[in-house]
């Protein structure tokens, strides 16, 4: 069953669901609970990232099905740790304060950036490290899988940083409120027009690859990067399209108390 590509593809969209809504219920969870659970349910995470690096480091050195899986899940949990320390305030960047309204411009971007460069190193040094595990290896899908999130990313973060239409702040945990007032609602910009031409041909290169690909182990690994650039372009367009995406999530995560919601409210 996990030989066929259409498995495959839903393991991959199952996945990133699954992941998503794991790392928003922590947060959340830690937001009800104070400041210092945060940084301690980042602490505590640190095992699944070595066991990350661990899985990459193994499933690189050889080419099967087995091996395609572990790497893909193995890049899900390094990920998802470094996603994990950014929504918790752990790693972020040396400014942590709201914009100023009166700035425009590079003066903007440049107080954006020292709001997020710290994380913005740690998912540099995350493709580096892919780079020198998975690829020049036998398997080299790890290294795929993390570039498709990585560059994916940086194009959304962009695209909130210049404008789009449509800012979900819903998820946006407390230690992050500031990051809100560096968002820009209104028309899409050529930002917008390069990341998602971008990730729908790499989609469409992606899919020619899947139906031509002649062994199990290219489909499997075909089919795992075609949803996950095909997820990334979705993400993009749902910046624009007026879908209620945040539905996905909010029926697993516990309710905000009062104070909490009004403290979002007033923040944002």
């Amino acid at each position: 069953m996990l030989g066929s590509p259409w498995i495959a593809a839903l393991i991959a969209i199952f996945s990133w669901w699954f992941f998503t809504g794991i790392i928003l219920l922590i947060v959340r969870r830690k937001d009800v609970a104070g400041a210092t659970a945060h940084g301690a349910s980042v602490v505590l995470g640190v095992p699944l990232l070595a066991l990350g690096i661990f899985g990459a480091v193994i499933s690189a050195a050889s080419l099967s099905v087995a091996n395609i899986y572990l790497a893909f899940f193995s890049v899900l949990l390094i990920w998802g740790w470094i996603e994990l320390a950014f929504l918790s305030g752990v790693i972020t960047g040396p400014l942590r304060d709201s914009c100023p309204k009166s700035l425009r411009g590079w003066a903007r971007f440049r107080r954006a950036w020292q709001t997020v460069s710290h994380h913005e190193a740690l998912l540099l040094c995350g493709l580096v490290l892919m780079a020198v595990i998975a690829l020049d290896a036998a398997n080299p899908l790890g290294f795929w899988a993390y570039f498709i999130l990585f560059a994916a990313r940086i194009s959304a973060k962009l695209n909130l940083f210049f404008g789009v239409p449509r800012i979900n702040l819903e998820f946006i945990p407390q230690p992050l409120l500031h990051l809100s007032s560096y968002f820009k609602q209104g028309p899409v910009t050529v930002v917008f027009g390069l990341g998602v031409t971008g990730l729908s041909l790499v989609t469409a290169a992606l899919g020619l690859a899947l139906f031509s690909a002649s062994t199990v182990e290219a489909q499997i690994g075909h089919a795992l990067l075609f949803a996950l650039c095909a997820l990334a372009t979705l993400e993009h367009w749902l910046m624009v399209i007026p879908l209620p995406d945040a539905k996905l999530w909010r029926w697993m995560l516990p309710t905000l108390s009062t104070n909490t919601k009004t403290g979002q409210s007033h923040e944002l």
